[in-house]
């Protein structure tokens, strides 16, 4: 014991195993305080999804009331740019990372992002309350974004750069093909395009169904009130017919806007992100998905026919 007491007395060697110690931590050595129950953390979240989170958000918070989770809520492509900052840690959008991003961000964060799909959401067209025309088909929606229809409707959107709805209409409706900008029109958010539509005969808006598809919440049903849901073609269905985005048509793929919900999130250990990520993918965070009337995916839910008399 006294020669250990000896060399612990010499201030030079304590700074050295010191100066060992520290290093051995590395330059990903955590400096942070939360954990899967407890701690504040920033998350940025696709604006379309923002009723669907906030439930999400509030009752997280309420079983665990030493964790707080800021979201703020903007266009898809802004919360990608947010990944990279050091104060986001999570992000929830309508894709996951591609290869080449998985490497990005692999290569600039030192670890890989984890992501995952929680639940599948819809693009919802709601039409004013005067409209006529409630049904349409993907043929007509085309014709409407790229000019080539002559009816008279347009078409208005949450924002004609970044949001996630427009990258939708591009890639999986016009299939790459350019807007008609005398036919498309652009609102500052979900909730502009609601008012829009239910001021504007002639226009059809476009949003996350998360918005308009709950008819247990209060402001859905008031918003329900200005506007219509359209019902479009199902041309994979027996008879085609016309369906709406109601949960069932979005869990079976009937309606034919599906698309996903998911979260992408940039933690290297078991902190708040962790914990708000596993809440949404099992048991409560599902059945609030179910409760909104989006399809989870992380649990089954059994979907049977019936018969009325």
């Amino acid at each position: 014991m006294s020669r250990y007491k000896k060399i612990f007395k010499q201030p030079v060697l304590v700074c050295i195993i010191m100066y060992i110690v520290s290093s051995c931590n590395g330059p990903n050595q955590r400096t942070d305080t939360d954990t899967p129950e407890k701690g504040t953390i920033h998350i940025s979240v696709d604006e379309s999804f923002k009723p669907v989170i906030d439930s999400q958000i509030q009752v997280f918070e309420a079983l665990y009331p030493q964790a707080k989770i800021i979201a703020e809520y903007k266009p898809e492509a802004e919360c990608f740019r947010d990944l990279i900052k050091d104060s986001t840690r999570m992000i929830i959008v309508t894709r996951g990372l591609t290869p080449a991003e998985e490497k990005f961000y692999k290569d600039s964060l030192t670890y890989g992002p984890t992501w995952d799909k929680v639940a599948n959401d819809a693009v919802a067209l709601i039409v004013n309350n005067k409209s006529k025309d409630t049904v349409l088909t993907m043929a007509k929606i085309r014709g409407i974004l790229d000019g080539t229809t002559g009816d008279k409707e347009i078409a208005v959107f949450d924002g004609l750069s970044a949001t996630s709805t427009v990258r939708y209409a591009v890639d999986s409706i016009l299939k790459g093909k350019p807007f008609d900008p005398k036919k498309v029109f652009a609102a500052k958010s979900s909730l502009e395009v609601i008012n829009y539509v239910s001021s504007n005969d002639n226009a059809i808006g476009f949003v996350g169904v998360s918005w308009i598809g709950n008819k247990e919440d209060t402001s859905q049903l008031s918003f329900l009130k200005k506007v219509k849901i359209a019902a479009v073609e199902c041309s994979t269905c027996e008879g085609k017919p016309y369906v709406k985005p109601y949960q069932a048509n979005i869990m079976l793929k009937r309606y034919p806007l599906v698309r996903g919900l998911y979260y992408i999130l940039k933690e290297n250990y078991n902190g708040l992100g962790s914990g708000f990520a596993n809440f949404m993918e099992y048991e409560k965070g599902q059945l609030i998905f179910r409760r909104a009337y989006l399809g989870p995916a992380k649990m089954n839910f059994n979907i049977r026919s019936a018969t009325m008399n």
